[in-house]
């Protein structure tokens, strides 16, 4: 009878670790930066349907690189948990920090479970608060760890070489302008040279606290972006016909929150498939803790 091959856990896990780093250096990176009124997520995303940066809840944002059927599938399973956390109890009780740690001990236990591949994405959870001492930024990792970020963050792509540029900038607690301004050189700076991205490629988002709504998420338009970057952005790239200078991530309410909102299609997985399984692989559902 044959035996099977021994793998020390040492080797299995630096072997899982590698698999999900390589999967994630592939994507473009994204970046978070505390400015001034709050949160900003800035990434090259050519795509004007699939997005890296999302709504989770009123004043909580998601950010993500890797497989996008993977984070797609999380960013789901997020905004279900904290509409049903809102509903059951009070708005107040969601949390960032509540959402990042649901996530890590879902990424924690597909990460060591044996039987399928880790997941390939790593995620910011961001919170504005009603000072810029109040906002948390959390970044988590493929492996279930989480970091409290403070200034900036970077993930995904060429980590380094955009840290190092965003490092130099000083940007923490910035203007918009000069925050979004930083931002944009940072994820164009290379170790070949600088290259200048169109604004048509460039998914912005914000979390503003000096927005009198409660939902505190503003997605930043091509033709806002050309006004904040000036000529810079305006050279590049012509706002789109009818473009509108804010939008909201649709789909979750501002007064009562429904679970499996039928406004937002994305939210919406077909065949009543659970919030993370796979719909294409059939992989089976990992619900984060409650």
């Amino acid at each position: 009878m044959s035996m099977p091959f021994y793998v020390s856990p040492e080797q299995l896990m630096k072997d899982r670790a590698d698999f999900a780093r390589k999967g994630i250096a592939r994507g473009r990176s994204v970046v978070a930066v505390q400015y001034a009124d709050g949160i900003l997520f800035a990434s090259e995303n050519p795509s004007q349907a699939l997005h890296k940066v999302s709504e989770i809840y009123d004043r909580i944002a998601f950010a993500a690189v890797g497989r996008y059927n993977e984070f797609e599938n999380l960013r789901i399973a997020g905004v279900r948990l904290a509409d049903m956390r809102g509903y059951s109890y009070d708005r107040r009780d969601v949390t960032g920090r509540g959402l990042a740690n649901a996530y890590a001990q879902t990424l924690g236990t597909i990460f060591s479970s044996g039987g399928e591949k880790p997941y390939e994405v790593e995620l910011f959870v961001g919170e504005v608060g009603e000072t810029a001492a109040d906002d948390q930024l959390f970044r988590l990792t493929y492996d279930g760890q989480v970091a409290d970020e403070h200034g900036f963050a970077v993930m995904g792509g060429q980590v380094e070489v955009v840290a190092g540029a965003l490092a130099s900038a000083d940007v923490a607690g910035a203007p918009l302008d000069q925050a979004l301004a930083a931002a944009v050189r940072a994820l164009g700076h290379t170790e070949g040279g600088d290259r200048v991205i169109p604004t048509a490629d460039l998914e912005v988002a914000v979390l503003d606290r000096t927005r009198p709504r409660p939902r505190k998420f503003v997605r930043l338009s091509p033709a806002r972006l050309d006004t904040l970057l000036g000529e810079r952005g305006s050279a590049q790239s012509a706002p789109a016909e009818g473009s509108v200078e804010e939008s909201v991530e649709p789909g979750r309410a501002s007064t009562a929150p429904a679970v499996d909102d039928p406004a937002d299609p994305t939210d919406q997985v077909s065949g009543g498939v659970p919030p993370l399984e796979d719909p294409t692989t059939g992989e089976p559902p990992i619900a984060p803790p409650p």
